[in-house]
């Protein structure tokens, strides 16, 4: 299984369940060129949760749930902790329990139905990535035209663009020009 969000900035995806943190941001409308939201309405925010949810089994070796998004409660939750974890928004919570596993492993068990359940899933996945020091590395490019959501690989987390050669190198000649300005003045 893919994450249809990250996959469609040609990224490589979050390991584990931050893959799913990493593709929730990713459904904003963002990049170079600007791709469509993918939680700007009921139906495609249906086709993102089913898709993510797959992904999120997939990748953490747990059954997928089954999320029926709706009206009430649907994608508009969705919406809001995507901007709550961009830090466009107030504090978002969900249901979780602690269960002790067959391995004598204790997990943090989602709970709740419809989008609930996937905020309780994102919420899941950032606490275990905070546990393994891995949620630092997720991040956002520092072009603010961008803002697309990646996982940062390099050895001293140092990252800051998600693609150096489409947002890097552009933001790098900018302030070179400025720079160049500055000593002309």
């Amino acid at each position: 299984m893919t994450w249809s969000a990250t996959e469609r900035y040609h990224l490589e995806p979050a390991p584990g369940g931050l893959g799913l943190v990493q593709d929730l941001l990713n459904t904003v409308s963002a990049g170079l060129p600007e791709r469509p939201d993918l939680l700007a309405d009921l139906t495609r925010a249906q086709v993102w949760a089913d898709d993510a949810v797959a992904a999120w089994a997939s990748a953490t070796g747990r059954p997928a749930p089954t999320v029926v998004l709706d009206d009430a409660d649907g994608w508009q939750a969705l919406r809001d902790l995507r901007d709550a974890l961009g830090g466009h928004a107030e504090e978002t919570g969900a249901d979780a329990g602690l269960r002790l596993g067959p391995d004598g492993v204790v997990r943090l068990e989602p709970r709740g139905a419809g989008a609930h359940l996937v905020v309780s899933l994102v919420l899941a996945a950032l606490y275990e990535a905070q546990q393994a020091d891995t949620r630092r590395r997720l991040k956002t490019c520092r072009n603010p035209l961008c803002r697309v959501a990646f996982y940062d690989r390099s050895r001293n987390n140092s990252g800051v663009w998600h693609d150096v050669k489409t947002c890097g190198n552009a933001a790098n000649l900018r302030a070179y020009r400025a720079r160049r300005r500055e000593r002309a003045d």
